[in-house]
């Protein structure tokens, strides 16, 4: 069998808790409110603790999508994927940057065709 998620696990676990129950007893593919008992009180309580848990904010407008237990599984994850792919590729970046380091003011100054040496012989 194909293990869960992290988010999966995350969700199952603050249904689990909500509803007092074992977290094995909750199968993605049950319904919030049919199989669940979830009316729209406690629906909109699980998302206060899923954005607490994934620290993000759910819109109301996208409450009425999320009927299922794979359905906010789904959702969780597609919001997260933005900033679990950012996370990686600055991970995977290096540290030392090959690029040589930028001049100091003082060295732009220096090099200036309008340095305080030139002005010198101006006046």
């Amino acid at each position: 069998m194909m293990r869960q998620s992290e988010v999966s696990e995350k969700i199952t676990t603050a249904l689990a808790e909500y509803l007092k129950r074992d977290p094995a007893t909750i199968r993605a593919d049950y319904h919030l409110r049919d199989d669940l008992g979830l009316d729209s009180m406690a629906v909109i309580e699980l998302v206060y603790r899923l954005e607490e848990t994934f620290n993000l904010q759910i819109p109301d407008e996208d409450l009425a999508g999320l009927t299922s237990v794979d359905h906010v599984v789904r959702y969780i994850e597609g919001r997260l994927k933005p900033a679990h792919a950012s996370a990686k590729s600055a991970a995977q970046k290096p540290v030392a940057s090959k690029t040589p380091p930028s001049k100091t003011a003082a060295q732009r100054a220096a090099a200036s065709p309008t340095s305080s040496k030139n002005t010198k012989k101006r006046s």
